[in-house]
């Protein structure tokens, strides 16, 4: 635990949350596959396999600037045990359904909304506890990064699984996996000693929100790096809605193939991961996030013109890369930068801008793809990325002044080496 890749580790409770959401993380993703495959099998439609991904997250878009305010207001500790039940409990119920055989799109659609509320508390408060688990600040970008490295650990896991389930029992048994999987977490948070936190004293809920709002509005460097981030989820990340899709009719695939384009992407994002905990410092990192997202999008667009299941995935392992080291690198900025008062409004706000725009994008593609087909459909996302990448890094000179102060104030980096942000 001394290597300074996994430093994060020699804090007790970080280790704990680390090893229960492993496990919980990779029944996530085996009914990830199971449910993009059921509903598919089910319809054979791309609209629905958008409109499913719209359901699940489109509470993270309207619900998450509200509770950012609650996790900078309660107990983050006691939510997360509450989410992680009812996460649980709605992975038992789509269990349940699934082994009476009694499951339709409807059904699915419910709970997948109902797990979108759960998330909208879940994600922010998680983000913001990891300050709470990781008492010395500087090994918090490192935990940020293993937290990315948990979740793709995972990706690389979880789909090979839920392909051999599916194809040999069925997708019911994904469902019972991830609820049993939620008790590992559980039991790593109850066992947590958390030194009590100091409360802040609270104004009215909308002027907390107006007051978290206005930061990230107002400050160029956060602004910018969320809305890059919406565009990427936005434009980019529906491609995995539609990959049954890919799966089945351009590469002429089956659950098996799909199970092995997700692992292909969950391992390349994996290794950016892991990247980012092997590095020492946060500075540099604006001119990562620039350079990833257009990573990114270039390997969508490859990944569309691809006719080759072995191109394929290779291709996929570039895009989950990319798209992880954006993701982890922007929210490693924000929970460096951020003023402790507004930490959840702020992880609020970058829960709706990676995981609530998503919804909408996974709508837009469901019904693009319908018109134009699905990989005509990623080839525009990933230019879009492109673009977005592009200007980010245009705009990197500007936000120096911004950040600059903020690193030399917190130790981060001496002022004659100030200029590198």
């Amino acid at each position: 635990m001394r290597f300074g890749v996994f430093r994060a580790l020699k804090h007790r409770n970080y280790r704990l949350f680390f090893a229960g959401q492993t496990v919980s993380l990779i029944g996530t993703w085996i009914t990830r596959v199971a449910t993009s495959w059921l509903v598919y099998r089910l319809t054979g439609s791309v609209l629905l396999l958008g409109v499913v991904g719209f359901f699940s997250q489109i509470p993270t878009l309207i619900l998450t600037p509200f509770s950012g305010v609650l996790v900078d207001r309660w107990n983050r500790h006691r939510i997360l045990v509450v989410t992680q039940v009812l996460s649980m409990l709605q992975s038992f119920a789509l269990a349940i359904l699934a082994f009476a055989d009694i499951i339709t799109v409807r059904d699915i659609l419910l709970l997948q909304l109902a797990q979108g509320i759960i998330n909208a508390f879940d994600t922010p408060a998680r983000q913001a506890f990891v300050v709470e688990m990781v008492t010395d600040r500087n090994d918090l970008p490192n935990a940020i990064a293993l937290n990315s490295s948990m979740v793709n650990a995972s990706r690389v896991i979880g789909p090979s699984i839920g392909g051999i389930i599916i194809a040999a029992v069925g997708e019911a048994w994904c469902y019972l996996l991830d609820g049993v999987s939620y008790i590992g977490v559980i039991a790593s948070l109850l066992a947590m000693r958390v030194a009590p936190r100091a409360l802040p004293v609270t104004s009215s809920l909308l002027e907390e929100l107006r007051a978290g709002f206005r930061y990230v509005t107002g400050f160029p460097p956060v602004r910018s790096a969320l809305l890059l981030l919406a565009l990427v989820s936005t434009m980019g990340m529906p491609y995995s809605v539609l990959m049954p899709a890919v799966a089945r009719n351009t590469l002429g695939g089956d659950s098996h193939t799909l199970g092995f384009l997700m692992t292909a992407s969950g391992l390349g994002a994996l290794g950016g991961a892991l990247y980012l905990a092997s590095r020492r410092t946060v500075v540099g990192l604006g001119r990562v996030i620039a350079t990833a997202a257009c990573v990114f999008g270039v390997g969508l667009v490859m990944f569309g013109l691809s006719k080759s299941t072995l191109l394929s995935l290779l291709v996929l392992t570039v895009v989950g890369g990319g798209m992880m080291v954006t993701m982890a690198s922007t929210n490693t900025i924000l929970q460096t930068i951020v003023e402790e008062r507004l930490r959840g409004r702020v992880m609020a706000f970058y829960t709706m801008a990676f995981l609530g725009t998503t919804p909408i994008g996974s709508l837009i593609a469901g019904m693009v793809a319908d018109r134009i087909g699905p990989t005509n459909t990623i080839i525009v996302g990933g230019l879009a990325c492109v673009a977005g990448g592009l200007w980010f890094a245009a705009r990197l000179p500007h936000f120096r002044s911004y950040v600059r102060p903020i690193y030399i104030e917190r130790g981060i980096m001496p002022r004659e080496r100030s200029e590198n942000v």
